[in-house]
């Protein structure tokens, strides 16, 4: 049985000696991989038992192997920052988070439920726009939120789908249970990261796959592929399919150009591209024009088109939306799906999925305050040091209040930015995110609180990624796991449970 102190191995030179796991303190944290009672659990008992056989020595050397294949695989992500971007190495930790497949099971039926209702809602909005005739969801939400798109009333995407991609954050709270921190449904990122750190785990921990018992996840490249196919207007064999970036200053242009070439399709930017006077979409070659028939565009909708949104874009292609609204070309995720991203119509799905789908939500929100409603609103104020204060529509962490850690100044300006503009921000509990084993330092293991982002498809069928991207907070006791705010993150295995 493992004891409850801080983990650490010291070492004298040519000794031997593993992991102390008896010194491992999950304390009062609700821990994935150790139970209360300080013994691995049935899922991990097997990884345990390895890191344990392991010499410090050796997994350090492990460790290390890890962040040169990081480097030899060019794995990066841009940091914005005031002297430019920062192209900074993928952060991995080598001690994987496993879920079992039955707790997967239910949570990737709740996300197939959930992604359902989003667009039905979305297609409700730009078509009769009955959930607010009802009163489910208020009128004034919709019309004040800066990504609903007018200019898309009245399109009728294939399948109803507007939302082909999403990247649903997760976090697993006390109960064990998985619940739904927010949607990212407008150009959802992460998922090359989870693909990669499979790459990775395979290479640095390779007698683990040996018994074949973690579900892959290598098929998600081909998955997206059929799912953009699916939605082509022409109803070809090989309808021509390209990846839309704004570039190589982009924060995610790593996974860009990496979801291209595992597809074999183009990454074009937008000057690559042409609009005929046919109103059909072409690309520039060394031939000629060809016609691109599905676009699965990294762009945000203000800079697609110029001609319709922001007049200076320049990382767009004039004329785009008027061949995606006569059908010539389709487009995902659809200009105006991000009016479901929404921090405040989150709130709703719940009674989204009941009112479109008649039935009970499988995943339950996090709870989460409105401060557009006065009651609501007042209690936000009233408790700004024990809540997580967010923006409506901001996303890496930007922007965000974490009430316990904050001053009283930080609260006091954020009143004021509550008061001024209450529709813009929502206001969750400081979660108690799980956590799970992350190797800080050689022969040191402690716990780092986590959330999930799984990724879902839906063309004309709907997939859910076997796991998802995990993002870890590398700094003690942090709950931001944000890459750009300082997070690493690590391969998640979907495993059968084993026997005692």
């Amino acid at each position: 049985m493992m004891n409850k102190t801080l983990a650490r191995v010291d070492l004298t030179d040519g000794e031997y000696m593993s992991i102390s796991w008896d010194n491992y303190n999950p304390d009062h944290l609700n821990d994935e991989l150790i139970d209360e009672k300080g013994m691995p659990k049935l899922t991990a008992r097997r990884l345990v038992e390895h890191l344990q056989s392991l010499d410090v020595n050796e997994l350090e050397s492990r460790r290390q192997f890890a962040e040169v294949t990081i480097q030899e695989m060019g794995i990066s992500f841009a940091v914005y920052s005031e002297k430019g971007n920062i192209d900074r190495v993928w952060p991995f930790d080598i001690i994987p988070r496993i879920i079992s497949a039955k707790q997967w099971d239910k949570t990737a039926a709740g996300l197939k439920q959930r992604l359902k209702a989003l667009n039905m809602f979305i297609a409700d909005l730009y078509g009769e726009q009955l959930i607010i005739k009802e009163g489910i969801v208020p009128e004034h939400l919709i019309t004040h939120s800066k990504n609903f798109r007018p200019e898309c009333i009245g399109m009728k995407p294939a399948y109803g789908v507007w939302a082909h991609i999403c990247g649903t954050d997760l976090v697993c709270e006390a109960d064990g249970e998985f619940h739904v921190l927010e949607d990212n449904l407008r150009v959802p990122s992460g998922v090359s990261y989870m693909l990669e750190n499979r790459a990775i785990t395979k290479r640095v921990l390779p007698e683990l796959f040996e018994q074949k018992n973690i579900k892959s996840i290598d098929d998600y490249p081909d998955r997206l592929f059929d799912m953009l196919v699916s939605l082509s207007p022409r109803k070809i064999k090989m309808p021509e399919i390209v990846v839309l970036t704004p570039g190589i200053h982009n924060s995610a242009y790593f996974e860009h150009a990496y979801l291209a070439q595992q597809m074999g399709i183009e990454l074009v930017e937008g000057n690559d591209l042409v609009v005929g006077d046919d109103d059909c979409v072409y690309m520039r070659t060394i031939t000629g024009l060809d016609r691109v028939d599905v676009i699965y565009r990294r762009i945000d909708d203000l800079f697609l088109d110029p001609e319709v949104f922001r007049k200076d874009s320049t990382l767009g292609v004039p004329g785009l939306m008027r061949a995606w609204l006569a059908g010539n070309v389709a487009l995902a995720n659809a200009p105006g799906a991000g009016v479901a991203d929404d921090k405040v119509v989150y709130a709703y799905v719940p009674d989204m999925i009941r009112y479109y789908l008649k039935e009970e939500p499988l995943l339950p929100n996090v709870k989460t305050y409105l401060c557009d409603d006065p009651v609501q609103r007042q209690y936000v104020l009233d408790n700004l040091d024990k809540l997580v204060i967010k923006p409506a529509n901001e996303s890496g962490g930007y922007g965000m209040l974490i009430g316990p850690h904050s001053s009283k100044q930080e609260q006091a300006h954020f009143a004021e930015l509550i008061k001024s503009d209450p529709r813009n921000y929502i206001a969750q509990p400081t979660l108690n995110l799980s956590t799970a084993p992350t190797l800080i330092g050689k022969g040191c293991i402690e716990p780092r609180h986590m959330d999930l982002r799984p990724f879902v498809l839906q063309g004309k069928d709907i997939y859910v990624t076997t796991g998802g991207l995990t993002r870890v907070a590398m700094k003690k006791g942090s709950l931001v796991v944000n890459s750009s705010q300082g997070g690493g993150s690590k391969d998640t295995w979907i495993v059968k449970s084993e026997k005692n």
